[in-house]
């Protein structure tokens, strides 16, 4: 991917999480390079360039991943940055849109949260941030009867909040199976035909292509022992990935989030993206995939609150290390958000702050005074 940035020519190889910065002149040898040429064919089409100089541009470019030799294209030796490559040729039809987006968003560096706030404040001093709602100046305006809030899911459903304290009395293993059950697991099949067996869940998938799997770590649930998990939605199991879960483990694969150390449990979203790219051949349904896990997030923060449980999310991800201790590449499968829970602290409504009990102040506007004030 080719851009300029603050007046300067950025070549960034994604595959390999890099950013050169370069002369165009170096745009006319990548131009160059789109078949495969000997050093003598590449001088002859380059007139223009001086020999020594057209030299150190290719062993440039070839440091900096931008280039191949027909002998670097054997990937055996394991190098990850070609196994990635490699596994990107299964995006092709979504290549550069999604691609670029997918390996250009990982592994990001994430703030303190006391300086984020610092940042902010002294932002919103400077410029008001954008108001929350969209007003509108209809001269038609239709009041709408009060919305049913009677009976158990409108109560689940306004009582969702994210939790960043927990109680110190460990997740049950009931508690977690109906989590994963009715959040991950397959409830139905029914065979579509041209299409073949296709599976039900609880969550909406673009094309019931299913690209979500659900990795728990569990860290603190009575009767299961500590570790990272597979789950199986057909089976409704768990499969062992790695014999190891802590508050340390926590921590490390949510950046700059200690207060979630204390959850019982983490479940680690992956998509598995060769489902829908056999079935969406174009980058836009990158979309879907993202929309999935969406979903599938609020089943389980709902689920959790229904039960009584604190539930969260983020997507405040350390990439490539969840992927690394899951096994999987980070392109044909990769981590897209988490959600986790733990039991809520005694006496607590609600903890939205890891270090106080306290709550944010309910303000309670009446739309109808709020259209008066304009």
């Amino acid at each position: 991917m080719a851009y300029w940035r603050d007046g300067g020519l950025l070549l960034e190889n994604y595959a390999r999480s890099e950013k050169t910065d370069a002369a165009p002149l170096v745009l006319e040898v990548l131009d160059s390079l789109t078949v495969w040429r000997s050093k003598a064919d590449l001088q002859a089409a380059l007139p223009r360039i001086p020999a020594p100089l057209l030299d150190q541009l290719l062993d440039a470019l070839l440091a900096h991943g931008l280039v191949v030799t027909s002998t670097s294209t054997d990937t055996s030796n394991g190098d990850g940055h070609d196994a990635r490559a490699r596994a990107l040729e299964q995006w092709s039809a979504w290549t550069p849109v999604a691609s670029y987006f997918h390996l250009a968003t990982k592994d990001v560096p994430f703030t303190p949260r006391d300086e984020t706030i610092r940042r902010l404040r002294k932002k919103a001093i400077a410029a008001a941030p954008p108001p929350t709602l969209k007003t509108s100046n209809a001269s038609e305006r239709v009041t709408l009867p009060a919305a049913k809030r009677t009976g158990a899911l409108p109560s689940v459903l306004v009582e969702r909040r994210t939790w960043r304290r927990f109680g110190t009395t460990p997740l049950t293993l009931a508690e977690l199976s109906t989590l994963l059950g009715l959040t991950w697991a397959v409830q139905d099949w029914v065979d579509v035909e041209a299409w073949g067996r296709m599976a039900l869940k609880t969550a909406p998938s673009g094309g019931a292509r299913h690209s979500v799997e659900a990795y728990v770590l569990a860290r603190r649930v009575r009767g299961l022992r500590p570790g990272l998990y597979h789950y199986q939605p057909a089976a409704h199991e768990l499969h062992l990935v790695r014999g190891k879960a802590t508050s340390a483990d926590i921590q490390a694969y949510l950046p700059e989030q200690r207060w979630y150390g204390a959850a019982s449990a983490l479940v680690l979203m992956t998509a598995v993206f060769p489902r829908v790219q056999w079935r969406y051949p174009f980058a836009r349904a990158y979309r879907t995939v993202l929309a999935e896990v969406g979903h599938h997030c609020q089943n389980f923060c709902l689920v959790a609150t229904w039960l009584g449980l604190a539930p969260f999310c983020t997507m405040a991800l350390a990439d490539s290390r969840i992927e690394r201790d899951l096994g999987i590449d980070g392109v044909t499968e990769s981590v897209l958000y988490a959600a986790g829970v733990g039991t809520r602290p005694r006496g607590v409504a609600w903890a939205p702050w890891p270090d106080t009990a306290r709550t944010p102040r309910r303000v309670r506007n009446n739309p109808r005074d709020e259209r008066r004030r304009r």
